[in-house]
C-alpha cells in the first residue's frame, strides 16, 4: 500500500523558507485545486454571467531540502504547479489544552505547469527596457 497524493493548482503565496539547526531546509505553501459545482443531476452550475462555479479547495505543501531549494527560487503566488508526495496528519494540544487536528501534503517533486517567478522577473526587466527611451 502506499500513500500518494497528486495535485494540480495555484500557488496561493510565496512560500515560505526556514532551515532547521541541523540544515534542512523547509519550504512551505498554500495550493488551490478547484472542480466545478455540480447540481443534483450532476450538471455543472453557472452563475449570473454564465461562468461555470467551482468549489475551490485550499492545501498546506510542505518540502524539504533540494525541493525546499527549488520551490523557494522559483515558485511565486498564482504560478501553476503539480505537487507528487504523500498526506500527513498531525495532532497537537494547543495552550489552551485543546485538542487540534490537521493536514499536510509532503511534497517529493514539484512541478512547473506555467512560468515561475524567475522568468516572470526576467520578463518584466525586458519589458521594462522595451520602454525606455534611452539609445544604447
Amino acid at each position: 500500500m502506499q500513500n500518494l497524493v497528486i495535485l494540480a493548482g495555484n500557488v496561493g503565496a510565496t512560500p515560505e523558507t526556514t532551515t532547521t539547526q541541523g540544515g534542512t531546509r523547509i519550504a512551505k505553501f498554500s495550493l488551490a485545486t478547484s472542480r466545478p459545482k455540480r447540481d443534483q443531476d450532476g450538471k455543472t452550475l453557472k452563475d449570473g454571467d454564465g461562468r461555470r462555479m467551482e468549489d475551490t479547495e485550499w492545501h498546506r505543501i510542505t518540502c524539504f531540502n533540494g525541493t525546499a531549494k527549488t520551490v523557494a527560487e522559483y515558485v511565486g503566488k498564482g504560478q501553476k504547479v503539480m505537487v507528487r508526495g504523500r498526506i500527513h496528519y498531525t495532532r497537537w494540544t494547543d495552550q489552551e489544552n485543546v485538542e487540534r487536528y490537521g493536514v499536510e501534503i509532503i511534497a517529493d517533486e514539484v512541478t512547473f505547469l506555467s512560468y515561475g517567478k524567475s522568468r516572470q522577473n526576467r520578463e518584466g526587466a525586458a519589458q521594462d527596457n522595451e520602454d525606455d527611451d534611452v539609445p544604447f
